[in-house]
């Protein structure tokens, strides 16, 4: 027996012995967008699983720069997966509460440039130039 048995999932927090505030943590799972410089669909396959920040104040000002600092050492920290149904099941063996946030997907209109020249039987259009 080594884990990986389909059936009902035991989370592993309760074996490791992880530290209550870690058990319960929530994370986002969901396929990150493409950023706008981007034209192809480069890694834009796999579906990402981040933490949530804690809301119990663990942040502070940082006395010698002014800058936040804070002890939750998950808040920068994510990971990828090839599908949902395995950011899911790894959620669901640790034990974390998770919520699915689904893409936006894009619709793409077809366009042809011979389309600003086909006949159309209504009246002629006028476009002064000057």
């Amino acid at each position: 027996m080594d884990g990986s048995e389909p059936g009902e999932v035991l989370p592993a927090a309760i074996l490791s012995g992880a530290p209550v505030d870690l058990q319960a943590r929530t994370v986002r799972i969901y396929r990150p967008a493409k950023t706008a410089t981007q034209s192809g669909d480069w890694h834009g396959h796999h579906w990402r699983m981040d933490w949530d920040i804690l809301q119990k104040g663990h942040r502070w000002e940082n006395p010698l720069m002014g800058w936040q600092s804070s002890a939750d050492y998950l808040q920068g920290t994510h990971l990828n997966f090839k599908s949902k149904d395995d950011a899911i099941h790894f959620a669901e063996k640790q034990g974390y509460e998770y919520f699915v946030q689904e893409p936006n997907e894009r619709r793409i209109v077809p366009k042809a440039y011979a389309n600003n020249f086909v006949h159309s039987p209504k009246k002629l259009k006028k476009i002064p130039t000057k």
